[in-house]
């Protein structure tokens, strides 16, 4: 009997890690096919930041694009964002604020499922210099599950790199939010 558990819970462990090989191996083909269906950019997502460089850099790129939509996430106060937006002349209908993300993984995982309402298979990514190993890390892992990929753009700050220690563990969190939905905050 003992014997027999054992053989079930190697066959188990082997079904559970073909199933995630599968799944990681597919997010590559899913971004090259995505890059052949959607070469340029459709939309603009910015991550929040906490002094509005990143804001005021997104709304002086957004001048240059001007039939695509805007996407905030979890950014300094709004009425803050909208005036700079307006002060460089981005109609607040082009604006999408989203301040319902509490991090840089759910900076994704909360917006995720409307860019796919919308259609949307290809971001300008914008954040500071510093920030982008990581947020390039979870977005290939959270958006490329979804088979939406990502151009970046990165705000110049005087900022130390973010640890590699921070990378991992949100790469970890996006894995667990992939798999189960859920991104351990």
């Amino acid at each position: 009997m003992a014997k027999l558990h054992r053989q079930i819970k190697k066959y188990l462990i082997l079904v559970l890690a073909s199933c995630f090989l599968t799944l990681l191996l597919s997010i590559p083909v899913r971004l090259a096919i995505t890059s052949q269906q959607a070469p340029q950019p459709q939309a603009i997502l910015m991550l929040g930041g906490l002094t509005g460089e990143r804001e005021k850099f997104t709304a002086q790129f957004a001048q240059y694009y001007p039939n695509l939509e805007i996407w905030i996430s979890s950014s300094i106060n709004p009425q803050k964002v909208r005036a700079i937006f307006q002060a460089a002349g981005i109609p607040e209908s082009r604006l999408n604020l989203d301040y319902s993300a509490v991090d840089t993984v759910t900076n994704f995982t909360t917006l995720v499922d409307k860019f796919q309402q919308r259609q949307i298979q290809h971001l300008y990514l914008i954040t500071s210099d510093f920030h982008m190993h990581r947020a390039r890390a979870i977005a290939t892992i959270v958006l490329g599950s979804r088979g939406i990929i990502f151009t970046p753009l990165t705000v110049p700050s005087n900022a130390p790199q973010e640890p590699i220690l921070s990378i991992i563990r949100d790469i970890v969190r996006s894995l667990l939010w992939v798999f189960t939905g859920y991104t351990g905050r």
